[in-house]
């Protein structure tokens, strides 16, 4: 098959390079830029796993080429991969199809708009051919496996006939689903929003619970094990921690509780954003506490600034408001992290209180507190007791819950976790 990608975020890149693996011939049409930048330059690209390789390897194989034209010729099947704020895109690659020549058009709508947007695309399209709604489910730091080897597939579709052309699409991507779905564009679209909802209700709610216990000296942790194995909840987004972050996840819930506004309604989700920016200051203020506020010429550590472990993106990340608050105190932050170091660095171009360290263990050196912001897997078991040799002061906040509170305490160290 023949397939037009549009857009120059994680998910048109995904899409463009596990379509073609699978033997289509793929263009991925960055339609905003004036000029193509290297792959390796373009931070989406690199800071995915395994994505910029499969994107070389696709492109030297001849099955994916790049173009900034809006709308390529002879494509048969148009993969619409745009930001939540590009409608605009969409809708103008929709009035140049509606133009062409061509009949029997598939567009395949990935972009998280809002609900009705499909059906507003199928209209600029007219006649020529079926717009179908596929979520935009990826997640970030393992895109690639998610879009090859889905769990779940939901097709948002509203003319029968297309369903044919969209099973065969993504034949290569099903064989090992648990369940396909199939409901209309509109349905489609909620459904999408409100599972991103849920999931970050889930997260405010336990971080909430996590906070209070804090002030009445329970242990989250343990909480956590008992909500978790009552089977009407589980265990899933239910770690508390100091916020979350993200480009995607958090421009759809900001993105739905905007929906809400506009249909002058409550939501628990305008409460939950607010609470999570909230959140993300938790653990300098557990700092200032310990401290009395008297931060000024401190070094802090910082284990971890991407705003999840597998990714290199700092989007939204905790570690940034952390940082911010470090730096407006005149605190010495040494940072280190195994992937968000260069976008931290071209973030923090000119800021001379941060340093950057090659080992978990050379960062806390000499230092008066370490703030665990990541939960990278490196992290998890530490070697204690040279922690406790070589930190200035033995302070250890932990904004994930990772370490092993009881030890800590034995070989001397303050500990603070969330609701620990």
């Amino acid at each position: 098959m023949k397939i037009n990608v549009y857009g120059a975020g994680l998910s048109a890149w995904v899409a463009a390079a596990c379509l073609a693996k699978v033997g289509n011939d793929v263009a991925i049409c960055e339609m905003s830029l004036t000029e193509q930048d290297e792959l390796m330059m373009i931070s989406t690209v690199r800071d995915e796993p395994n994505l910029l390789q499969q994107l070389e390897l696709q492109m030297n194989s001849g099955r994916l080429v790049r173009d900034s034209q809006p709308v390529l010729p002879k494509a048969n099947i148009h993969w619409l991969a745009f930001q939540p704020e590009q409608q605009n895109k969409a809708e103008e690659v929709m009035e140049q199809l509606s133009q062409a020549d061509q009949h029997g058009l598939l567009v395949i709508n990935q972009c998280n708009f809002a609900v009705g947007a499909t059906l507003d695309l199928q209209a600029r399209l007219g006649t020529k051919g079926s717009v179908v709604y596929i979520p935009d489910n990826l997640q970030e730091g393992s895109a690639i496996q998610g879009f090859s080897q889905p769990k779940r597939i939901i097709l948002g579709i509203d003319e029968d006939d297309a369903l044919i052309k969209a099973r065969a699409l993504l034949r290569p991507f099903s064989t090992g689903l648990d369940a396909l779905q199939l409901m209309s564009s509109r349905e489609a679209e909620f459904t999408k929003f409100a599972i991103t909802g849920m999931l970050a209700i889930r997260l405010g709610y336990v971080n909430e619970l996590a906070n209070l216990a804090d002030q009445l000296e329970v242990d989250i942790s343990v909480v956590q094990e008992g909500m978790g194995a009552d089977s009407r909840i589980g265990a899933h987004y239910l770690s508390p921690g100091c916020g979350f972050g993200g480009q995607n996840f958090h421009a759809y819930v900001s993105k739905f509780s905007g929906i809400f506004q506009q249909q002058q309604q409550q939501s628990l989700l305008k409460a939950v954003v607010e609470a999570n920016e909230v959140q993300k200051e938790l653990l300098f203020r557990k700092l200032w506490q310990h401290y009395n506020g008297a931060l000024a010429d401190k070094v802090v550590a910082i284990w971890g600034c991407s705003f999840k472990p597998g990714t290199a993106s700092i989007d939204n990340a905790p570690s940034i408001k952390i940082i911010n608050a470090l730096i407006a105190q005149g605190v010495r932050v040494n940072i280190h992290d195994p992937e968000a170091v260069p976008n931290l660095k071209k973030y923090y171009a000119d800021e001379g209180l941060i340093r950057y360290f090659k080992t978990p263990m050379e960062a806390v050196d000499g230092a008066d507190a370490l703030l665990l912001v990541t939960e990278w897997p490196l992290y998890w078991s530490p070697d204690y007791a040279q922690l406790a040799q070589v930190m200035n002061e033995r302070l250890i906040i932990d904004g994930r819950n990772v370490f092993d509170k009881q030890l800590l305490k034995q070989h001397g160290f303050y500990y603070y976790g969330v609701g620990r």
